[in-house]
């Protein structure tokens, strides 16, 4: 059995599109329409997630609308005018707002209507969550909330953080933008290029919690993955020529293509090298390969063009023993060196195993354990069970096999370490 390869090369399933799905992909561009519209990015986010609280509770008795979008701005945007009229300053911000809308915006459209002028502003909102005036980690809080529809308490477990104070993180980051006066509009040229690394992270995040989401019984979120290529296929429009944002697409492409084989009827996890590889999407696999290949010549290189590069090995290998494993070795030694993640060393650490022996990985594993940054991270466990049993050492398999699954919160990992444990504990 080969190991997972790391978590952003191998997304989640497909699937019908739910009414939950749709309103997640939906409150980011509300957001960012009554962003526009009124001016105050905490209210509008605020009012948003009223409406869709209140969509939840009433399409799946009424049906879904016929402009589930209209529905939802107009929702809102009675949430934000209430607000608005039980301040004491509501007379001067509506007249601030009456003098930056055109006439024909001052009205929200009616819930099945077509609003060509209010376009689809999640890029936008994505770039405002980047905030300079923002830290990194309030950034990316931000954008996960705002943009990927992820709950406060499912941040927080990422961040390794209290619920509260993750809350109190994100209150705090939506009053900063709101009181740097920031336009809501799309940055250019050294701004646009100072918020670019945030924006790539967050989209990199996004699509990671739905490759494996960190708690629950299901083990990804389809519709977080769809959203970060969405989203980061409209960065590579606007900015066709940066590699990275090229390299970012492609390795969500390459590893979205495995994502019909990566569970099995019952939810389960199906690891890489038992998946059949004739459900693989041949099509995002091509797309993401002439993406990445006109990407590397270019230049500079980066570290999503050399994980898309791994995630490449491994979608052209046609079976589990084709895969070209001192490639696939050579590339996590690049991007070591760019990026000194302990993930990444231990996805190396595994490749080296493949290559050189068990041993061989195990050394690596053991300065990674000395080094702290992985503490209690059930991956390391896993890790290490793998590569014990391929060293043949049985006893120490099962007590990382039992202790990875005591770790993890996702049910399906912890469903599919416990059955590794029980087939190494199984007499001969």
């Amino acid at each position: 059995m080969e190991p997972e390869p790391d978590p952003a090369t191998d997304p989640g399933t497909g699937g019908e599109t739910t009414a939950e799905d749709l309103l997640r992909t939906l409150a980011p561009q509300v957001v960012g329409v009554l962003t526009r519209r009124f001016g105050d990015f905490d209210a509008a986010e605020d009012a948003v997630q009223e409406a869709l609280l209140a969509a939840a509770t009433q399409w799946p008795d009424e049906g879904v609308p016929r402009n589930p979008r209209g529905w939802l701005i107009q929702v809102a945007s009675r949430r934000m005018t209430e607000r608005v009229r039980g301040e004491q300053a509501r007379r001067r911000r509506e007249d601030l707002a009456a003098r930056q809308l055109p006439g024909d915006r001052r009205t929200a459209p009616a819930a099945d209507s077509d609003d060509p002028a209010d376009r689809d502003d999640s890029l936008v909102l994505l770039f405002l969550c980047c905030h300079p005036a923002l830290s990194p980690t309030a950034a990316i809080a931000l954008t996960l909330r705002c943009v990927g529809g992820l709950t406060t308490s499912q941040i927080a477990r990422a961040f390794m953080v209290p619920e509260t104070t993750m809350g109190q993180r994100i209150s705090r980051a939506k009053q900063r933008i709101k009181t740097s006066g920031v336009p809501f509009r799309m940055p250019e040229g050294e701004e646009r290029a100072g918020r670019l690394d945030a924006v790539l992270h967050v989209l990199y995040l996004i699509f990671n919690e739905g490759y494996a989401t960190s708690e629950g019984p299901d083990l990804q979120r389809v519709e977080l993955s769809r959203e970060a290529i969405r989203l980061t296929r409209a960065a590579h429009e606007l900015l066709p020529d940066d590699s990275e944002v090229a390299g970012l697409l492609a390795l969500m492409l390459l590893t979205h293509a495995r994502s019909a084989a990566r569970t099995g009827p019952a939810g389960e996890l199906i690891p890489l090298a038992e998946q059949d590889r004739g459900l693989w999407d041949t099509r995002a696999i091509e797309e993401g390969t002439t993406l990445l290949t006109a990407t590397l010549p270019k230049g500079p290189l980066g570290p999503y063009q050399v994980q898309a590069a791994v995630a490449a090995v491994h979608d052209e290998a046609e079976t589990v023993e084709d895969t070209d494993w001192p490639q696939i070795l050579a590339l996590y030694g690049v991007l070591e060196q760019l990026s000194a993640n302990p993930v990444v060393s231990l996805n190396r650490a595994v490749a080296v195993a493949m290559v050189r022996g068990a041993d061989a990985g195990l050394d690596i594993l053991k300065a990674l354990d000395a080094d702290g940054r992985l503490a209690g991270n059930h991956r390391l466990y896993a890790a290490r069970a793998h590569l014990l049993e391929m060293a043949g050492d049985r006893q120490g398999a099962l007590d990382n096999y039992r202790e990875a699954a005591h770790r993890t919160t996702s049910l399906p990992e912890r469903h599919y370490l416990t059955l590794r444990a029980a087939r190494v504990a199984a007499p001969e």
